[in-house]
């Protein structure tokens, strides 16, 4: 049986949709959400992490006993805090109000015990295997999860939503998600869930159609990093300017998330022949593109 346990609000952030698979010999569940926190499904053998994020770990540690599963990108988050804390790449100046976030309100306790799966490694639960897909990009070691044979494949964080891909920690690669959304096009499944969001995707057709406007924000985002440059910008220009989050927005590390993300775009432009880096930290349009 696989049952989709979900958040509220399609499991909008902070929330989550987890996903529990019972088979004749075990039980998987799949990314512990607040909503497991709050109401944890007993008699659960295994946990499987997509990705080290503080709202897919909230409801961990209701199973101490369990064992616990993350690809080898990830593995450093669930060892310490000090591992998560790499993965985003903060900025000193918000990482202790964040350190504090993720252990108070996400609940994060370290896994010394967790184990690494790597891509195409399945887990048998009597009946169906969970076989893990590696889907970078997100963060290194962001996998989804594909249940044979009733062919439903877990997203995690290739969510879907018209907010697009985020790539804004220190472990982020825009390359990687773009090659990661190419191969979620390529699954054989016919129904998919996204960890935030969409939920429940009935068919390939709906599914080819929602990665292709997912994957087109990273084009209007360039675009529009571009049109801005069309005069010479600094960074902190760029972030100020907000091309990831709208500007009400004040969640305490979308200034970062920002500068993340302008620098990976920044990067790509200039390797293109794009922009150009000029004196005193600005950047520009070349003239020849």
């Amino acid at each position: 049986m696989i049952r989709v346990i979900p958040g509220p609000d399609n499991g909008r952030y902070p929330h989550g949709n987890s996903l529990l698979v019972q088979g004749t010999s075990e039980t998987i569940l799949i990314d512990p959400s607040l909503t497991i926190a709050a109401d944890p499904p007993d008699g659960v053998d295994r946990v499987l992490i997509s990705h080290c994020h503080e709202d897919h770990l909230a409801g961990l540690f209701h199973y101490p006993l369990s064992r616990v599963h993350v690809h080898r990108g990830d593995h450093l988050g669930l060892l310490s805090l000090d591992g998560l804390m790499t993965i985003y790449g903060l900025p000193p100046a918000i990482d202790t109000a964040w350190r504090r976030d993720v252990v108070e309100k996400y609940f994060y306790a370290p896994r010394a015990d967790a184990l690494v799966f790597d891509d195409g490694d399945g887990f048998e639960v009597g009946g169906a295997t969970v076989r893990a897909i590696h889907l970078p990009g997100h963060t290194r070691g962001h996998s989804g999860f594909l249940i044979e044979p009733d062919g439903v494949m877990f997203l995690a964080d290739v969510d879907l939503t018209g907010f697009g891909p985020y790539y804004g920690d220190a472990w982020s690669s825009i390359d990687d998600f773009e090659r990661s959304i190419q191969r979620c096009r390529e699954i054989d499944a016919g129904t998919f869930v996204t960890f935030h969001h969409k939920g429940t995707v009935h068919g390939r057709a709906e599914l080819l159609a929602l990665l292709d406007a997912y994957e087109a924000v990273i084009v209007r985002r360039e675009q529009a990093m571009l049109r801005f440059l069309s005069e010479p910008r600094t960074l902190d220009e760029m972030v100020a300017h907000r091309f990831v989050y709208r500007p009400h927005v004040t969640l305490l590390f979308a200034d970062a998330v920002e500068r993340r993300s302008a620098e990976l775009h920044l990067e790509r432009f200039v390797q293109r022949g794009l922009v150009t880096q000029l004196d005193a930290g600005l950047y520009a349009v070349s003239p020849t593109s």
